[in-house]
């Protein structure tokens, strides 16, 4: 096990690197105005993150013990599926969370 004092030195550390990370971002440029390259990439900022949060629990659940299953991968295809067919967010997680409950209670 870690030292307690080793371990507030790691929290503390990461917390000023993560201030001194956003800070650079907003506290420095964000009076200004961004070129519009930077504006058009920002735009893709969650659709590369959501999928980077996502995949493991697809891949390695930890409610499983790491086995895929059924429901889960049901779910993340009709979020993909829904998502694709009304580019409404909202209504894609509404429907994937909609059939991993339904799934989970009929399956198991």
């Amino acid at each position: 096990m870690i030292d307690t004092g080793d371990l507030w030195i790691v929290i503390l550390g990461l917390g000023l690197g993560t201030y001194l990370i956003r800070f650079s971002f907003l506290g420095i440029i964000g009076d200004r105005e961004l070129p519009p390259l930077v504006l058009r990439l920002l735009r893709y900022t969650p659709v590369a993150v959501i999928p980077g949060l996502i995949a493991p629990m697809l891949i390695w659940p930890e409610t499983t013990g790491g086995t895929v299953d059924t429901p889960r991968l049901a779910a993340a295809a009709v979020t993909v599926i829904v998502g694709f067919a009304t580019r409404n967010f909202v209504a894609a997680m509404v429907a994937g969370a909609a059939t991993l409950f339904a799934l989970l209670a009929l399956i198991g």
